[in-house]
């Protein structure tokens, strides 16, 4: 057990503080699949942390990677300058994605990687003189990140409501989740492609083609409650943007490196987006890392249509490609790739997906919806007291059953490591069950 610190100093982020700070939930170490708690509990992790420590926590060969890398390279700039990890990171990370897909730029984490995705949309068009392209389509429900250009393509009304007009000309599909008719839908809902179908026969033809430069979808839309997309969907959307010359982007921040037992789900859906943002997983988390990889058509577009001795691009950040975060980058993906944890991923689901639908008859739940390793379990709100059903199992999750679970309004979201054990998902699901049923009766 460790003496608490004092909490008055620290804003924390999406995080009730007064709440918080009146029993605040502290971690102090974390190994594989457990964080040990302040108090001395040994905690089952049932989220990868906030869905991005894939490989389990402290892993030895992406600590030690860091540690040397820190006692090498402790920084280096990429503006007109440059360290070999960096081609190294995008060169590992260029193998592993989709075909086509081999040009990196490297940012910090997943809301830098939206915007730039974003910003690299609009200045391609303009670039290939095809100015006119200034809208963007985000979809209902969506989370991109906390960047302006996120929150304007995002889709969530909390996210928004405080910061003013964030972007023009932006719009939004509606999202899929349709309980009426896919309730407890085990993998792909068989309802709702058609939903796809309203970006061309709606927002088209309200905007004109002409004007969209990109339409950006999570494959999965994980923060608003793990909603999935229905058979067909996805493919539905790229050949719709391939039509009318729109670039699509897949957020693959919490897709990304091995949550449906693929590389990304665009390998494991067969669809291929001009541009995939990633991070949390690209380094385990080990160190903040995000990256969009672009199609190579974009890239030479730029190379092609910018003089020899002219930077292509006006974008970027200080830590892109920070010296620790390639170390850390490099040898995650080894680790994915040596201890075959997409495949692992891949062989446990349909474990998983079993062990989470036997919840389906407890009081209170109202569906259950899942892929690879994430599924969502969405609760009947409490009368008059809508997300506080979610939070109280939550609570009783941590300081009761140590297990760490996720909430977002009434769903429970569970994205676990990928190195989870059939044990450790009987716990996990055992312990909820006990959670919610305790809930419900009060």
């Amino acid at each position: 057990m460790i003496n608490s610190p004092t909490t008055e100093h620290l804003w924390m982020p999406f995080t009730a503080n007064r709440q918080f700070k009146s029993k605040p939930r502290l971690l102090s170490s974390a190994k594989g699949m457990y964080y040990q708690s302040a108090d001395g509990r040994e905690i089952l992790d049932g989220t990868a942390g906030l869905w991005c420590v894939n490989a389990g926590h402290n892993h030895p060969k992406i600590v030690e990677a860091i540690q040397q890398q820190a006692a090498t390279l402790d920084f280096a700039p990429t503006f007109q300058m440059a360290h070999p990890l960096a081609f190294q990171a995008a060169s590992k990370l260029a193998e592993m994605s989709p075909a086509g897909l081999d040009r990196v730029f490297f940012c910090n984490d997943g809301s830098e990687g939206v915007d730039t995705a974003l910003k690299i949309a609009l200045a391609y068009h303009r670039v290939r003189g095809d100015a006119g392209r200034f809208r963007l389509i985000g979809r209902e429900r969506a989370y991109h990140g906390v960047g302006f250009g996120g929150i304007a393509v995002g889709g969530i009304a909390g996210n928004r409501k405080q910061f003013g007009a964030a972007l023009a000309g932006v719009d939004h599909l509606p999202h899929p989740l349709n309980i009426s008719k896919n309730a407890f839908s085990k993998g792909l809902p068989e309802h709702g492609a058609e939903l796809a179908d309203v970006l061309e026969s709606r927002l088209l033809a309200l905007h004109d083609p002409s004007t969209v430069a990109a339409v950006i979808v999570e494959p999965i839309q994980g923060s608003t409650g793990v909603i999935i997309p229905p058979k067909s969907y996805l493919q539905k959307l790229r050949n719709i943007c391939t039509k009318y010359g729109i670039l699509l982007i897949f957020d693959e921040v919490i897709t990304g490196f091995g949550r449906l037992g693929s590389a990304f789900a665009a390998n494991y859906f067969d669809v291929i987006p001009d541009m995939i943002v990633c991070a949390k997983g690209l380094t385990n988390a080990a160190v903040p890392m995000g990256a969009v990889i672009i199609n190579t058509g974009i890239y030479d577009t730029f190379m092609e249509n910018s003089p020899k001795d002219a930077i292509e691009l006006f974008h970027g950040y200080t830590y892109s490609a920070h010296p620790l975060a390639c170390a850390a980058a490099i040898a995650a993906l080894d680790v994915y790739q040596e201890e075959q944890l997409f495949e692992r991923a891949a062989q446990i689901s349909t474990y998983f997906e079993a062990a989470a639908h036997q919840l389906r008859e407890l009081p209170t739940v109202k569906d259950i919806r899942n892929l690879g390793l994430v599924c969502g379990i969405e609760l009947t709100p409490q009368e008059g007291k809508s997300t506080t059903r979610a939070y109280d199992i939550f609570e009783k999750c941590f300081w009761e059953k140590n297990i760490l679970i996720r909430t977002t309004g009434d769903i429970i979201a569970l994205s676990p490591p990928l190195i989870i054990n059939k044990d450790q998902i009987d716990t996990l699901f055992s312990q909820l069950r006990d959670a919610i049923v305790e809930q419900a009766k009060g």
